[in-house]
């Protein structure tokens, strides 16, 4: 994994991947979002794949799992800057039908 960057904005934790989302960074990719998500203050989650050119099963299987957790905290979670290749297999797993796709934060801001 190149690098996971994580900024607290409001009670919205938004993550940046950069690299490829796949077997190799999934699970650790996961505990770190996992760990920072048991902070009471943090209800929605903002996952920013604009670095991100690969997507696995592994990284799919992230995704859907910390939807199900934000869910659960009657949160909200986005995806933003999904480049076509990624957004393509956003679209081809259905994850777009549970997670919103949005260009960038400032989209999700003016909703």
């Amino acid at each position: 994994m190149d690098a996971v960057e994580y900024k607290l904005v409001r009670n919205t934790l938004v993550v940046k991947v950069k690299g490829d989302l796949d077997m190799l960074i999934a699970e650790k990719l996961r505990q770190e979002i996992d760990e920072r998500l048991q902070d009471d203050r943090i209800k929605n989650l903002i996952l920013n794949l604009e670095s991100v050119q690969f997507i696995d099963s592994s990284g799919l299987g992230v995704i859907i799992g910390r939807y199900k957790q934000v869910k659960s905290k009657n949160g909200r979670m986005y995806i933003i800057g999904a480049k076509k290749p990624v957004e393509k297999i956003l679209f081809f797993s259905g994850i777009n039908k549970l997670v919103p796709i949005y260009n960038n934060e400032q989209d999700i801001m003016d909703i």
